[in-house]
């Protein structure tokens, strides 16, 4: 397990259940991006991986 993976484990834990949308995750990233801008370049490589993950599909 990466270290990072606490977090994923807690966030499943805490809010596993909840149903969100993906505004609601966007809004979400972009608060967290100007809280924490050092994290911007990760931040938009995740969304853009979640955005294009069901065209390694095809």
């Amino acid at each position: 397990m990466y270290f990072t993976d606490r977090g994923i484990e807690e966030l499943e834990s805490r809010r596993g259940e909840e149903e969100v949308s993906l505004a609601w995750l966007a809004d979400r990233l972009r608060s967290f991006v100007d809280l924490n801008p050092d994290f911007e370049v990760a931040v938009d490589r995740l969304a853009t991986w979640l955005a294009r993950a069901d065209d390694e599909d095809d």
